[in-house]
């Protein structure tokens, strides 16, 4: 059995998709619909069975190419993004002095996580599935390819435990912006509006989520699943402090249970909030969570955690399945 990456979107961002459609039915069907779900786990996949539904998501997506990116300095919460760049700013200060191992076209990138997902039905509430390991070998080939990684989760919950499932896509992906390699990250522009405006023009909006929204998602999965370059790394901090509507959380919380610093953004038209966590002291990322946020209107009475994660580490490693050598203590 393969996991299926279905189309030219990152495996997070095609659930997302997924999530927004369902959301859209429920709209057209039900007075009072049930929140819609977002990504339930970084760096999964869609299984083979849900490709008609991705085939349907393709008719709601607006292209990417055409999007721009909001003036310099605009925002929709002066205060709170003003607290945030300040932020923003310490953590990009922080990554730009982050030694990191350059990572080779033969190599992959290892990330380890923790995680908990929605295990709910699309029209019943919330319902947060056991905290497990997911471990995640993604490929660095430059040229285009049909299998991009390989996925293995162990405990409650795990999708086929213990086993390693390859990542695959029935057409080949190119390395970009939803295959995004070390050497892709380090081709990147490092001036923050020009990185910014890269990333409102390729990456892909689905109908009833705003673009800032989708732009400030592609950044949380590019934190969360790769290695980037100190440049790349501290640029993409700079460039989110142009994207209207994200603030700063005082005390954010991960799947680990590391407290931290929380940047946060909202969305109305999605009704979600996604927020990614810092460690206070390093100012290295933690992790993320998403909610579906609290709407009178639908019947959402509070604000629900509907997915969280916690990256353990991260590594360069020769081949997939191999993990990185562990020190005690």
């Amino acid at each position: 059995m393969l996991a299926s990456a279905g189309w030219d979107l990152s495996p997070s961002r095609h659930l997302h998709h997924k999530e927004v459609l369902m959301q859209q039915i429920d709209n057209r069907t039900a007075s009072a619909p049930a929140p819609r779900r977002r990504r339930l786990r970084p760096a999964l996949v869609l299984p083979v069975a849900s490709m008609a539904l991705a085939g349907a998501l393709v008719t709601t997506l607006s292209g990417g190419g055409h999007g721009s990116p909001p003036a310099a300095g605009s925002s929709t919460a002066p205060a709170k993004a003003t607290t945030a760049i300040v932020t923003l700013d310490r953590i990009a200060a922080a990554a730009m002095k982050t030694d990191v191992t350059a990572v080779g076209d033969g190599q992959f990138v290892y990330v380890e996580s923790l995680t908990r997902g929605n295990k709910g039905h699309f029209d019943g509430p919330v319902k947060l599935g056991a905290l497990h390991r997911s471990e995640v070998w993604t490929a660095q080939t430059p040229g285009p390819v049909t299998r991009t990684g390989w996925l293995r989760e162990t405990g409650e919950d795990a999708v086929m435990p213990g086993e390693e499932v390859p990542i695959e896509s029935t057409d080949p992906v190119r390395v970009g912006i939803d295959r995004p390699t070390y050497k892709w990250l380090a081709s990147l522009p490092t001036d923050p509006g020009a990185l910014l405006e890269l990333l409102y023009s390729r990456t892909k909006v689905v109908e009833g989520e705003s673009r800032d929204q989708a732009v400030f998602g592609t950044v949380g999965d590019l934190l969360r699943s790769t290695i980037m370059p100190p440049a790349t790394a501290s640029a993409l901090y700079k460039a989110v402090e142009r994207i209207p509507g994200v603030t700063e959380s005082p005390d954010a919380v991960d799947a680990a249970g590391r407290h931290g610093i929380g940047i946060t953004r909202e969305d109305a038209g999605s009704a979600t909030r996604d927020e990614w966590i810092f460690d206070r002291d390093t100012l290295t990322y933690l992790g993320s969570r998403s909610y579906m946020t609290k709407d009178k209107a639908r019947g959402i009475t509070t604000d629900t955690l509907y997915g969280i994660d916690a990256v353990m580490e991260r590594a360069v490693v020769d081949r997939h399945g191999e993990e990185p050598a562990r020190t005690d203590g």
